[in-house]
């Protein structure tokens, strides 16, 4: 996952889909928060809300393009196969989950500590009291890195579980998460609702050591599991108990992703089955030499783009804002023009991500050599 280059081996054996749906899901959360994010200033600050507060039935795009379900189910294959590999080298699982830590913990660490010690500075300095907003507004989306630095610590543990009951445990998992939602939802236990941020995504991520299997499973069972997926989203969502977003709408009394509910298990199955059905015409594709060198170009760049999107951003909508002679306002509807400016957006703070991908993310851009 976003921890180091792909740990898949080159030539024959190397699986071109799964660096490419790796590296895709990183992008889109990139992009989605580039394109949709829109900036509320209140007495506190700067506040995040989206276009999926004003524009009604949008929602929908969120079964697909919500892909952290992807993300933790692709990152449980590849450290299920790094394992094997290191295991057969003679590595310790203790070593192994210990570099996995520190490989994606440091630069995590080092990007949200510049950015509270320069929240302090310009707040002392400055007297800028809504600073602290823009701090935890920049490194709030490394909040699921954490979730998964504790997947990988309980590394050990899924995989016991993995080799001992195989499905049962993903079964074990699913029930925990829906016993979590009757908890809150039913008997108003809210607390225990962030025990899901473990079991839901821990689910996704164990998932992920069924790679192979759901891969070798003939096509129809791929468009089974789309169908089983689809339909357990609209009866949840459709039940009156769940939101339809798969993101969180401010405003709404209910999010299915802080803490996640019962329903992104439903998503996870919607799409692992989605990807199935995709897989040939995409593996065609990324067998085309212009689309492996799209790929590996993505790959290398994935982990600094996700890690400095949020800084790029503010850079952009800071020099926006300086341009315009003004921040935004107490509510911002989005309308045509605002539609219609979305790829200035994206491409402004890619414009702006880029020089500092340059500046502190040199080490992961490097071609490696295969």
């Amino acid at each position: 996952m976003p921890s180091e280059a792909p740990p898949v081996a080159s030539g024959a054996q190397r699986d071109r889909y799964v660096d490419w749906l790796r590296a895709f899901s990183l992008i889109v959360v990139v992009v989605w928060h580039w394109a949709f994010t829109i900036l509320q200033w209140g007495p506190g600050g700067p506040s995040p809300t989206s276009p999926l507060g004003f524009t009604s039935g949008l929602w929908i795009l969120t079964w697909l393009l919500q892909v952290l379900p992807l993300f933790f189910y692709v990152g449980g294959y590849v450290h299920l196969l790094s394992w094997n590999r290191a295991r057969e080298r003679g590595v310790g699982i203790g070593t192994f989950v210990s570099r996995r830590i520190r490989s994606l913990a440091i630069p995590a660490l080092a990007l949200a500590g510049t950015w509270i010690v320069f929240g302090v500075i310009v707040t002392r300095a400055f007297g800028v009291d809504w600073m602290d907003r823009v701090v935890l507004l920049v490194i709030s989306p490394l909040w699921f890195i954490g979730v998964y630095l504790v997947l990988i610590a309980l590394l050990p543990i899924s995989l016991w579980l993995h080799r001992h009951y195989d499905v049962l445990a993903l079964i074990w998992l699913a029930g925990a998460a829906l016993v979590v939602d009757v908890l809150r939802l039913r008997y108003g236990y809210e607390a225990a609702g962030w025990l899901n941020m473990i079991i839901v995504w821990g689910l996704a991520h164990q998932a992920g050591f069924f790679y192979d299997r759901v891969v070798a499973l003939p096509r129809r069972f791929d468009v089974a599991i789309l169908w089983t997926g689809l339909f357990a989203l609209f009866g949840l969502v459709y039940s009156g108990i769940y939101p339809g977003s798969m993101v969180g709408v401010p405003g709404d009394k209910l999010s299915n992703m802080a803490p996640p509910t019962f329903v992104i298990v439903a998503l996870l199955i919607f799409q692992i089955g989605l990807v199935e059905v995709l897989r040939p015409s995409m593996e065609r594709l990324l067998a085309r030499p212009r689309w492996q060198r799209v790929n590996e170009t993505v790959n290398r760049f994935a982990l600094p783009l996700f890690l400095f999107h949020t800084t790029g951003m503010a850079i952009w909508v800071a020099l926006t804002w300086w341009l315009a002679g003004g921040g935004p306002g107490e509510r911002v509807r989005p309308d045509l023009f605002w539609w219609l400016e979305r790829p200035l957006a994206v491409a402004g703070a890619l414009v702006c991500t880029l020089p500092v991908i340059m500046l502190f993310g040199r080490q992961w851009t490097v071609r490696r050599r295969r």
